[in-house]
């Protein structure tokens, strides 16, 4: 699913009235007919949830949309209240033909200053259509006025396509922005939703088709994208019947040190589950009958170093290979991976202190295959790339980086995205903040890395992977809840999450 900017969403409205062909004003009436759908069954189960429902708009087309859906709340059986919020007197054309068909079927109110603001009784509904998103400029006068008013009010606040102030594509830093418990865009997510400085605005957010020209949505170029199930689905390759162990791979796991073993055996079960036809883990000496105990279906190779990683094993035969987990960043593990490094061919997947190593050593990464996956948090890839200031410019950086490089660099957190290697980034819709606990990135390099060596492409096995592990997160947070979700949680639910994409 694409994620245009706001002047490329005005475009395709544009297009679609232009070829559907459309007029703007019913264009409009179908953007508010879905979202007065959308509020009825997600948020209006029952007509005495809300004390009262009050509705303010602005004076351009998002202003439009709140009033064709108090007009169309109207017509099922609801009393909203209707607030114009006056801070021009300019207005937008359809605005003017809404208000009008507005006012033939009830009353509406003007805000000119703050003694207009309405009493907004506790456990209203609040529906936000003040500004949209081709808002950029910082927000003053009885527009601000009421934004304050709707932020002081005890209600359940939804927004139409975006909260007011809110910008689409950057950063408002001003805090004159509405706080919405429910969000409905039009067509496609906003980057904004994507944006951690935007968390407290934004608690929930759906997504509603308004038709817009399919050919439009092909020709429009983007550079941002947001996976969700049915993609995902349609890469999914079914297991042939006369296939055998070999078909699915010879998948090489080099990870843990002395106290940390763990991570090894989380990164191979993982492997394991995601389709890994052969097996076979690296670890120093020590963590040998740990890893035969544990996880017995992994051949076991050791380190002749006791407690760390020191020497490259003869890598012929392996298909792939992930590195990372546990390793430690000491000296003689970083020749190591620069040895290992000299030898490899095909791509592999870099994690945790294979990173922190390259980190350290900017060298080693001209040393990298093309097409390799990086599967940094946000730490590691500021070790990498230098701080960010913020989210877009986290963005710029992520796709610089995988660009310049060749890798495919999965930036681990909340939406977690994918950059591929032609400065495209993809934001991934599953997971969950229970997730957030050690281990799960190991759970995600071992579910990458089966799925490459099983024959998905890079990118695939990125976007795969993360999509997966995240939905394993989803399917474990239902049964157990998020604050005791652990690591070992997603991989015993892995098997739960393929089944979910087959079916």
């Amino acid at each position: 699913m694409k994620i245009p900017s706001a002047i490329q969403v005005q475009t395709l409205d544009q297009y679609t009235i232009k070829n559907e062909p459309i007029a703007s004003i019913d264009l409009m009436e179908r953007a508010s007919e879905r979202f007065t759908h959308w509020l009825l069954k997600k948020v209006l189960r029952a007509q005495d949830s809300f004390s009262s429902i009050i509705i303010f708009v602005g004076l351009g087309n998002n202003g439009g949309d709140g009033l064709a859906i108090a007009r169309l709340l109207k017509k099922q059986g609801f009393n909203p209240h209707t607030f114009v919020v006056k801070f021009s007197s300019k207005s937008s054309e359809d605005f003017a033909i809404n208000l009008n068909r507005l006012k033939e079927v009830g009353k509406v109110s003007e805000i000119h200053a703050k003694k207009d603001l309405p009493n907004i009784p506790d456990n209203s509904l609040i529906i936000d259509a003040i500004f949209g998103s081709g808002l950029s400029r910082k927000i003053t006068g009885i527009a601000a006025e009421t934004i304050k008013h709707i932020q002081k009010s005890n209600s359940t606040v939804v927004a139409v396509d975006i909260p007011s102030g809110i910008y689409c594509d950057a950063i408002n830093t001003d805090k004159i922005k509405v706080i919405a418990d429910e969000v409905l865009s039009f067509q496609f997510p906003k980057a904004a939703f994507l944006m951690k400085e935007n968390e407290s605005y934004i608690k929930s957010w759906d997504i509603a088709g308004i038709g817009l020209h399919q050919k439009g949505v092909e020709e429009i170029k983007v550079n941002k994208y947001f996976t969700d199930i049915s993609e995902v689905k349609s890469w999914l390759r079914p297991r042939s019947k006369f296939s055998h162990k070999g078909t699915y791979g010879y998948l090489l796991v080099m990870a843990g040190s002395k106290g940390k073993i763990g991570a090894a055996q989380l990164t191979l079960k993982a492997a394991l589950k995601s389709g890994t036809g052969l097996l076979t883990a690296y670890v120093p000496s020590c963590g040998y009958e740990i890893v035969q105990l544990a996880v017995p279906e992994a051949m076991c190779l050791t380190d002749p170093n006791e407690e760390m990683l020191s020497k490259v094993p003869d890598i012929s035969n392996y298909k792939a290979i992930a590195i990372g987990p546990g390793i430690g960043t000491n000296e003689l593990t970083t020749h190591m991976l620069n040895s290992l490094l000299n030898q490899l061919n095909n791509p592999a997947v870099f994690d945790a202190d294979a990173i922190n190593i390259m980190a350290r050593n900017p060298r080693l990464l001209k040393a990298i295959p093309k097409e390799s996956i990086f599967t940094p948090h946000p730490k590691e890839f500021e070790r990498l790339v230098g701080k960010c200031e913020d989210t877009p410019q986290q963005w710029e950086k992520l796709t610089a980086f995988a660009k310049e490089n060749s890798i495919v660099t999965i930036l681990k957190g909340a939406y977690t995205a994918v950059a591929d290697t032609a400065g495209n980034i993809y934001f991934n819709s599953t997971g969950n903040s229970g997730m957030a606990t050690g281990g799960s990135g190991d759970v995600l390099t071992g579910i990458i890395a089966g799925l490459l060596v099983t024959g998905y492409s890079p990118l695939q096995a990125a976007r795969m992977g993360v999509f997966i592990h995240g939905l394993a997160g989803d399917l474990a947070a239902k049964t157990i809840g998020q604050v005791s979700l652990s690591a070992g949680d997603i991989v015993n639910y892995l098997g739960q999450a393929f089944l979910t994409l087959e079916e």
